[in-house]
């Protein structure tokens, strides 16, 4: 990844990623920038709230479709960045973001 370029959705955690046709959506978390208000762990089994630290985290990083709407709420909750969120659910096939996707184009809004 080119440091002064769009972050690529594709190449963030594909190494030990399963097969796409197994799992073709991928979550892109900003834990730095989380604030604890735990609305994810509220709308989505995948997501937990760690008490100690008052981070949220994903027990899956890579869902299918049967999880991906639970994920997308997730997302779309999360109050973090001003309401920009900072879950991102990726469609691995065509590299969109589809939640939050605050742009509405799906690029990708992560803001590291």
């Amino acid at each position: 990844m080119a440091d002064d370029g769009p972050v690529d959705p594709s190449e963030i955690g594909e190494r030990d990623a399963p097969p796409v046709d197994e799992k073709p959506y991928k979550i892109i978390f900003e834990a730095n920038k989380c604030i604890g208000a735990g609305k994810c762990a509220e709308v989505s089994d995948n997501w937990e709230l760690d008490i100690t630290t008052a981070i949220a985290k994903p027990k899956a990083y890579f869902v299918d479709e049967d999880d991906v709407d639970e994920n997308v709420r997730a997302a779309e909750v999360c109050p973090a960045k001003k309401d920009r969120g900072v879950i991102h659910v990726v469609d691995r096939r065509t590299n969109e973001e589809i939640a939050p996707d605050p742009e509405g184009d799906g690029t990708l809004s992560v803001d590291w």
